[in-house]
């Protein structure tokens, strides 16, 4: 199993997870489209989400150079348009850590299309080793996730203290 398996399900996990919040609940990513007098309905950031989380399932289960590229695209874009709302909590300000966990797992989603990875076929091809990466791969998502959303509210906190 290639060592990159873990650190992409965690950049695709991401992705779904992110996605999934805002399709349940946009409210917090229209308000940070509108305050940059972007396009914002409920409709376009649902959409936009359904796209997201679709992005990142189909690189976990699909793979290949084509959706990792995609995944790849969508943290760049991410990296260039550092906003709040991505998992639903309005008081989490953008935060310059945004910006570099960004470029890593866009690195990550890089790297994982010229390899051409396809996550699920590598879990399934090793089960046992398999289950290992994807529990540790989910305790990575959990730290990658506090990092997007609990280090800048706390960074915050610290500046206001």
């Amino acid at each position: 199993m290639p060592a990159l398996t873990g650190p992409a399900l965690v950049a695709a996990a991401l992705l779904v997870l992110a996605g999934a919040t805002k399709l349940v609940d946009p409210a917090n990513t229209v308000g940070a489209l509108r305050a940059l007098r972007l396009p914002s309905s409920p409709a376009l950031v649902r959409g936009g989400a359904a796209a997201e989380a679709a992005i990142g399932a189909a690189a976990i289960v699909v793979g290949g150079a084509a959706w990792w590229a995609l995944v790849a695209a969508s943290y760049l874009a991410f990296a260039g348009f550092v906003s709040c709302g991505c998992f639903g909590h309005e008081d989490t300000p953008p935060h310059p850590v945004h910006v570099v966990l960004d470029l890593i797992l866009g690195g990550v989603a890089v790297a994982a299309a010229a390899q051409g990875l396809v996550p699920a076929d590598e879990i399934a091809d090793a089960p046992g080793p398999g289950a290992v990466v994807v529990g540790l791969s989910a305790a990575a998502l959990w730290l990658v996730y506090a990092a997007f959303v609990h280090l800048p509210r706390a960074s915050l906190r610290r500046q206001d203290g």
